[in-house]
């Protein structure tokens, strides 16, 4: 038996996210979660498994060397998939802003099933959308009665429709209408399928009002990128209130949208708190065009806006391989990492650097890694656009991390891992019937799955050698209780406006890295850049997500850096000041060992978690771009 080498974390990550009650009510132990996987990886994917390899998939997992994305862990083998098909195993999804009801449907949807949407409100797309009718303020009236336009039904696409109905109202109809929520189920219900508890129908009805409040703005003219950016947060907000999903968005607009750029500059104390629930980037394929309103962003007191290079994209693979074309690119998924057409989903998975052994047993994990992955793109889907664009184009992520922490040996195997993967793509793809992938390989920021096995998450360094680290757990958990027995601090989520979010708590663990890790502390902003740059080159043929700590003082060689770089080697890039920046209750902050000492004297360390709730919001990005929200 294979012994799992837990990190610090591991198994409280493992137990609180991917541990499902079983049939005799007690939780599963990871050997269970991994036998879950691999039948239904033999009864609902139809993974064709050559001789040993499924034993070997086996050891891979439960020995933390190459494992399936947190969807995969979490649902599959369960009737969950069998009954929602490709969706409820995808991480990634993305939608292009250019008409006035389906992309907010289809982003709600898709939220609501716990993919990351990454959505585009460049203003070439979001003036594709009519006028908003003239007509009466708040078109979506609730009446909670039985006589009314619409009974909102008690299940996912029940809210889905009243979204769609409000929008409807906006830009169809121009006319008013009731509805009731009756039928949803209260504050506190068990949800059964995906894990949690419901959050009754207010959030809802608040976000419907939002909306609402957003469009009366507009009647009787277009909506702009900033308008549309606010009905995709409020969704978020609409969807995360629960406590089950993680909400994760990337708005991306114009590079000289002033609007646009100053619509998270929370020095103003005018941003509404919904804003907190996108990273937003900004589509740039020549660097010397961006303007000084970009780089006001990165100075403190808003949030550095990321870059997107769509140019490059559509172009190459990793840099230099241009043997195919992915010229149909418009987004990216909420961490940066994973380009996509319009209404497309991809799937994820992940490598353990450090943890592997040699070149050929990496090459053995990904192809393994690869091949659930590719059965699981073959599944059906409920919304046609997707299921022809996932199915023609087989985009997946298998992903490395650890990689800062893996040796230089380590790192020289990717690039002739990344080959054998390619011709095992051609081959196996002939013999099975499956269109080619488009793309197979990512870097992505890997919180979750990192903390599994202690190690640093994606291409980052360690964010410093003592730091907390800051998860959010629903406020009815019973797991909040169990920190405060435990001696963990915990507090309310604080909103934009400095109100208290009472539906959700924040907890710090201390934490501290090995000795000897690289730390960002001994890695410039251009050191980061560079690992960046290779990575792109020798494994990613998506993108490499990497939330690159600067000091305010490095922006002029950052600036120069990019002018020399970015337009051919960089897809994506994200900044974040190391410290300063702004973020209150970050999910990461550095301390001292004194005060690291200090804090973990007073706590009691998590050695089994008995609690039957996926409700913590801790998602496979945290440390990367995706958290800083």
């Amino acid at each position: 038996m294979t012994k799992t080498p837990w990190g610090p974390l591991g198994l409280v990550t493992y137990k609180r996210t991917y541990s499902r009650v079983k049939e005799d009510g007690k939780k599963e132990d990871f050997t269970d979660t991994i036998d879950r996987v691999l039948d239904g990886c033999d009864n609902q994917l139809k993974v064709k498994w050559d001789a040993g390899e499924r034993e070997f998939a086996r050891e891979m997992m439960l020995g933390l060397k190459g494992i399936v994305a947190g969807r995969f862990l979490w649902q599959l083998g369960t009737d969950t998939v069998s009954k929602l098909g490709l969706a409820s195993l995808q991480n990634c999804a993305g939608v292009a802003v250019d008409a006035p009801i389906r992309p907010f449907t289809w982003a709600m949807d898709a939220l609501m099933l716990g993919a990351g949407v990454g959505f585009n409100i460049q203003k070439e797309y979001v003036y594709e959308i009519p006028k908003v009718k003239k007509g009466g303020t708040k078109r979506a009236i609730r009446v909670d009665e039985n006589d009314v336009d619409f009974i909102v039904p008690d299940s996912r696409e029940g809210w889905v429709k009243l979204l769609y109905k409000t929008l409807e109202a906006y830009f169809i109809t121009g006319k008013s209408f009731t509805y009731s929520t009756l039928c949803v189920r209260g504050r506190g219900t068990p949800i059964k399928s995906f894990g949690g508890t419901a959050s009754g129908p207010e959030i809802l009805c608040e976000g419907m009002e939002k909306i609402c409040e957003v469009l009366d703005k507009r009647a009787g003219k277009k909506v702009g990128p900033v308008d549309c950016l606010d009905i995709m947060n409020i969704i978020g907000s609409i969807v995360v209130a629960g406590n089950v999903r993680r909400s994760a968005q990337l708005a991306v607009g114009d590079v000289d949208d002033t609007f646009y750029l100053a619509a998270k500059n929370w020095d103003t104390g005018t941003v509404p708190n919904w804003r907190a629930m996108s990273n937003n980037s900004v589509t740039c394929n020549d660097v010397h065009k961006l303007t000084e309103g970009f780089w006001e962003t990165y100075n403190g007191g808003s949030e550095p806006f990321g870059l997107i290079n769509l140019k490059l994209s559509r172009g190459i693979g990793r840099t230099g391989d241009t043997d195919y074309s992915d010229k149909d690119v418009v987004v990216f998924n909420p961490c940066a990492e994973q380009s996509l057409e319009n209404y497309e989903t991809c799937c994820l998975a992940e490598t353990y650097l450090p943890n592997i052994d040699s070149k050929e047993e990496l090459i053995k994990v990904a192809t393994t890694l690869y091949k659930i992955c590719k059965h699981s793109l073959a599944l059906p889907c409920h919304y046609p656009e997707t299921e022809e664009v996932v199915h023609r184009n087989m985009r997946m992520g298998i992903g490395i991390t650890g990689y800062l922490q893996a040796t230089e040996e380590q790192r020289s195997w990717l690039s002739d891992c990344y080959l054998a993967l390619r011709k095992k793509d051609i081959e196996y793809s002939r013999d099975q019937g499956f269109p080619e992938s488009i793309k197979l390989t990512t870097v992505k920021p890997s919180g979750t799955l990192s903390l599994l096995a202690g190690v640093t998450s994606g291409c980052h360094p360690g964010y410093s050698q003592h730091f907390i680290r800051r998860i959010r757990i629903a406020t009815e958990s019973p797991l909040v209780q169990e920190c405060r027995d435990k001696g963990y601090h915990v507090e309310f989520v604080r909103n934009f406006d400095g109100t208290d979010n009472r539906d959700t708590v924040v907890v710090e663990f201390p934490c501290k890295h090995p000795e000897g890790t690289t730390l960002a502390k001994d890695m410039t902003a251009i050191d980061q850049l560079k690992v960046v740059k290779r990575l792109q080159t020798e494994w990613s043929d998506n993108a490499v997500s990497c939330t690159v700590y600067y000091r305010k003082e490095e922006l002029p060689e950052i600036q120069e850096y990019l002018k020399e770089f970015y337009n051919d080697h960089h897809k994506t890039i994200s900044f974040l000041l190391h410290s300063e920046h702004g973020f209150d209750q970050a999910p990461l902050e550095e301390i001292t060992k004194e005060k690291y000492e200090d804090m973990f004297s007073k706590v009691k360390p998590f050695e089994d978690v008995n609690i039957n709730e996926k409700d913590m919001e801790l998602d496979e990005c945290i440390s990367g771009a995706c958290p800083v929200k």
